[in-house]
């Protein structure tokens, strides 16, 4: 039996931006001005704030003037402390995974996520349920879709990360350790989606579950 995802996913919301294949070839041009000059070597991370929880059911409001996109992603909860860990061994650290839609304001820069429009109230709809490993024996293989009002908006899978959940938790390991209960928002494919007042967005992933919220104005 699943177990409640927002029980278990009680620790840092951690984001990573630019991981889908997509998106990143999206942006290669943009990544070759000043100041850069060169495409992202290491995660491009964030965090959302305790504030941005949300679960299923429950609103998300667009802020007054302002744009609001969804952002369907794996979520995957720790579930014991993983400090420096290979990634042979880092899908041992797992506690299971779940639904997640990263919600946010359209962004300029994808090297430096903006608080602003990542950490508003409600900006993080979490999964009512949480998907064991044994259930989910390949997070690489997975489908992730959005609908919004019941059709089919956007529609990708996690075969086209750039670094895989094993590779993201080595690689965020190296330099801190991730605890129980800590959650790794895995990326947010291309095509982001813009949502309106009224709209009701639903994120599927199937084998770990669904999630969907009513957009409300403020």
């Amino acid at each position: 039996m699943p177990q409640a995802s927002l029980d278990k996913a009680s620790g840092t919301l951690f984001g990573v931006a630019l991981n889908y294949r997509g998106l990143l070839d999206s942006r290669l041009a943009e990544f070759q001005q000043p100041p850069y000059q060169k495409q992202p070597v290491k995660p491009v991370l964030f965090i959302k704030t305790p504030n941005t929880r949300n679960g299923e059911g429950r609103p998300v409001t667009i802020p007054c003037d302002e744009r609001l996109t969804a952002g369907p992603a794996l979520g995957v909860v720790i579930g014991r402390a993983a400090s420096r860990v290979g990634v042979e061994q880092a899908l041992e650290h797992v506690a299971g995974y779940t639904v997640i839609n990263e919600f946010s304001l359209p962004e300029d820069s994808y090297y430096r996520p903006a608080v602003k429009a990542k950490c508003r109230d409600g900006f993080c709809g979490i999964g009512a349920q949480l998907a064991s490993p044994e259930e989910v024996p390949d997070p690489q293989r997975l489908p992730i879709r959005l609908y919004v009002n019941g059709e089919l908006r956007q529609e990708n899978t996690t075969a086209n990360m750039v670094r895989g959940v094993a590779e993201l938790i080595s690689e965020l390991s190296e330099f801190m350790t991730l605890g129980p209960g800590d959650v790794l928002i895995t990326g947010v494919p291309e095509g982001r989606v813009e949502l309106h007042a009224g709209d009701r967005v639903r994120v599927e992933i199937p084998g770990v579950g669904s999630l969907t919220n009513t957009v409300v104005a403020e």
